[in-house]
C-alpha cells in the first residue's frame, strides 16, 4: 500500500511546489479568542461537552472513553490554524469514543477498534471535512467575526491558506500531501532497526540521509530530525504506520460519505456538520471494536480498504486549489 502511495504523492508535491505559494494570515490572534472559537468548532463537530472537556496543553491529545473523553489543544499567537485544526483533529478521536454503543461500554469491544481506524476519524474530521473549500468559506466568516482583519478576504484564497503545501521538518505540522511521506520514511527506518540492519547509534545519520533524499533539503538539528517524535524512545514500534492507514481509511470513508450525501458541500458551506458526523457515527463509531479494522471500513464503505480513494481525493483537491 505504501509503495502505491509514494509515486503519486511525490508527483503531486512536485507539481504543487512549482506553483506560487498562497497568501498567509496576517496579524496576531488573541489566545482567549482562539480557544473560544475552537470550542465552538468542537461543538459543531458534535463533541459532547457533558461527557468531556477541552483544555490547553503543550501537545494536543485525546484521552478517555465512554462518559469521560477529554481533549487538549494548543495556541500560537501568529497561527490560529494550529489551535483550530488541532482541536477538530482531537474531536474526531473523541467522537469515536463518545459514540460507541452504550451496550458495548465496559466490555472488550467498548472502545475504538484500532489506532488506524481511530486516526481515520481524526483525519476525516480535520482534513476532508474541515479543510474542504466549502467549509473553509464558512470558517473565513467566523474568523473575521472573531479576529477582525486576518489579511485574507477571498474564500478561495483562504482555502489555499488552510491547505498550504510547503517544505518543513515536522511530521505533525505537515500538509496532507506530504504527511504520508514523513510516515513512510519512519516506517522504512523502523524496519531496518527491528531487523538489526541499522544500529541505534547510526539512526541520526540514516534519518538525515533519508530526509534529504525524500524531501530535498537537509535537517538542521536533531530536534527537527530523529528526536522530533517520542514513539521510538518510549518503545512504540509499529505505531507510525497507523497514521497513514488512518489517512487511507479516511479516503475510503470520504468517498462513501460523498456518495451517500451528494449535497455535502452545501451542508459544509453552511457550517452544518451534522449530516457528516451522524454518518460517521452510524457507519463507524457506534460499532466500537465489534469488527476487525478491515471489516469496520469494509462495512462502512462497501469495499475493502484501498489507497486509491485517498490519492484521487488529494489530486482533485490540490489540482483545483493550485490550478494544476
Amino acid at each position: 500500500m505504501f509503495g502505491a502511495l509514494r509515486p503519486r504523492l511525490v508527483a503531486l508535491r512536485a507539481a504543487i511546489l512549482d506553483k506560487p505559494q498562497p497568501a498567509a494570515l496576517a496579524g496576531r490572534f488573541d489566545e482567549a479568542a482562539q480557544l473560544a472559537l475552537s470550542r465552538e468548532l468542537a461543538g459543531l463537530f458534535s463533541y459532547d461537552f457533558s461527557r468531556g472537556r477541552i483544555d490547553k496543553a503543550v501537545h494536543p491529545f485525546c484521552s478517555g472513553s465512554g462518559s469521560d473523553v477529554r481533549v487538549t489543544t494548543r495556541t500560537d499567537p501568529v497561527d490560529p490554524f494550529n489551535c483550530l485544526y488541532s482541536t477538530i483533529h482531537e474531536v474526531g478521536h473523541a467522537s469515536y469514543e463518545q459514540n460507541v454503543d452504550p451496550d458495548h461500554l465496559l466490555t472488550p469491544i467498548g472502545r475504538g477498534v484500532s489506532m488506524g481506524v481511530h486516526e481515520s476519524q481524526s483525519r476525516i474530521y480535520e482534513n476532508q471535512l474541515a479543510r474542504s473549500p466549502a467549509f473553509a468559506g464558512w470558517l473565513l466568516g467566523r474568523m473575521r467575526d472573531t479576529f477582525g482583519d486576518i489579511g485574507i478576504t477571498d474564500p478561495m484564497e483562504f482555502a489555499r491558506a488552510v491547505n498550504r503545501v510547503s517544505n518543513g521538518y515536522i511530521r505533525t505540522e505537515a500538509d496532507e500531501v506530504q504527511y504520508n511521506l514523513h510516515v513512510m520514511m519512519r516506517f522504512d527506518l523502523e524496519r531496518t532497526l527491528i531487523s538489526g540492519d541499522l544500529a541505534v547509534d547510526d539512526l541520526e545519520a540514516a534519518w538525515n540521509d533519508r530526509f534529504a533524499a525524500d524531501f530535498g533539503f537537509a535537517v538542521d538539528k536533531p530536534s527537527n530530525g530523529c528526536l522530533q517524535d517520542v514513539h521510538w524512545s518510549v518503545g512504540l514500534m509499529g505505531y507510525f504506520p497507523t497514521y497513514s492507514l488512518g489517512n487511507v481509511y479516511a479516503g475510503c470513508l470520504h468517498a462513501a460519505l460523498r456518495a451517500d450525501r451528494p449535497a455535502l458541500d452545501a451542508e459544509l458551506a453552511r457550517g452544518d456538520l451534522s449530516g457528516a458526523t451522524t454518518w460517521l457515527r452510524d457507519k463507524v463509531q457506534r460499532h466500537g471494536a465489534l469488527m476487525s479494522p478491515r471489516e469496520t471500513i469494509k462495512a462502512a464503505c462497501g469495499a475493502a480498504p484501498s489507497e486509491a480513494p485517498l490519492l484521487d481525493y488529494l489530486e482533485a483537491k490540490f489540482s483545483a486549489l493550485y490550478d494544476l
